[in-house]
């Protein structure tokens, strides 16, 4: 059977995403073109290897057995080709990262430097997402590693990693009468906010008996920082974003006394299978960066 190799490996990806319309989009295949290869692999193994569900697919006791050998078996291949290329110094290959939109700003800038910087042949795909979105690429094999901020990891597939702990400031207009230690239990002004739902920061500034009153949304940065500038009301950013990025937008940020604001970002990666060489690399440089940058937010 030509490419049975091929097959298996993919027979594997429906297996861990228990789905075969999620292989298919992980995989950049489609569907149907994934269901004939899996109806290949059937036919040629003699077995059914899934049953259907109303949410996906499940392994049959014929699955299971193929799946037990073709993991173990790929795992030492896999760790094989991983260890010739570090030990040969190989530094090529693809990396999927993923994001928080405040975190590209600043952190995630300065590891994707730190990293592709020393690897040129290392082709790497940033892909900035709410909060929720970077965990769900994550879980479903879409990103390699994500940052994201600790409260929004609840899924028992992923490990996390602590990087830092970001702290939150008021961002206002240049000219406004505001001053640091600003109180938003009394009187908070307007807020412009990200959308409810998959957003960290949106769900920070809802919790803590804080009485917001959202003038607009945004689903960026850029978005948010222009609506600011433009009178809406005032954000909540973390005090790390680029004070030149702050200043273009003719802005300012303001410490918040009360209530304190604080979240930890973490990074987040499968927990099921060992990290490739190159991830575990980004990861290295993820956490070097942070070690670094520790001190780094100034107002």
């Amino acid at each position: 059977m030509e490419d049975l190799d091929e097959k298996i490996r993919r027979f594997v990806k429906i297996a861990e995403l228990k789905s075969v319309s999620k292989a298919a989009d992980v995989l950049d295949l489609t569907q149907s073109g994934l269901s004939r290869q899996l109806a290949a692999l059937e036919i040629h193994v003699g077995k059914q290897l899934f049953t259907r569900t109303g949410r996906g697919v499940e392994l049959t006791d014929v699955g299971r057995i193929l799946l037990e050998a073709a993991e173990a078996g790929y795992a030492l291949v896999d760790d094989a080709v991983e260890t010739i290329r570090d030990k040969e110094g190989v530094t090529q290959g693809n990396v999927r990262l993923a994001t928080v939109h405040t975190v590209s700003y600043y952190f995630t800038a300065e590891v994707v430097a730190s990293f592709v910087g020393q690897r040129q042949k290392v082709n790497l795909s940033l892909l900035a997402r709410s909060s929720l979105e970077v965990v769900e690429l994550v879980e479903n094999g879409r990103a390699d590693l994500g940052f994201v901020y600790d409260t929004m990891v609840a899924s028992p597939d992923l490990r996390s990693i602590p990087l830092f702990v970001d702290e939150m400031c008021l961002i206002v207009g240049r000219n406004a009468s505001l001053s640091d230690g600003v109180d938003l239990m009394r009187g908070p002004p307007r807020m412009v906010g990200f959308p409810r739902g998959q957003y960290a920061l949106r769900r920070m500034l809802e919790g803590g008996g804080l009485q917001l009153e959202f003038a607009a949304e945004a689903e960026t940065v850029d978005a948010m920082l222009r609506l600011v500038a433009s009178g809406v009301g005032a954000c909540v950013l973390p005090c790390r974003m680029p004070d030149n990025v702050i200043q273009d937008h003719g802005l300012k940020k303001i410490k918040i006394a009360n209530p304190p604001m604080r979240r930890k970002v973490v990074a987040i990666f499968r927990g099921d299978r060992p990290l490739s060489g190159l991830i575990g690399q980004l990861l290295d440089a993820a956490v070097s960066t942070a070690r670094e940058t520790a001190k780094s937010c100034h107002l």
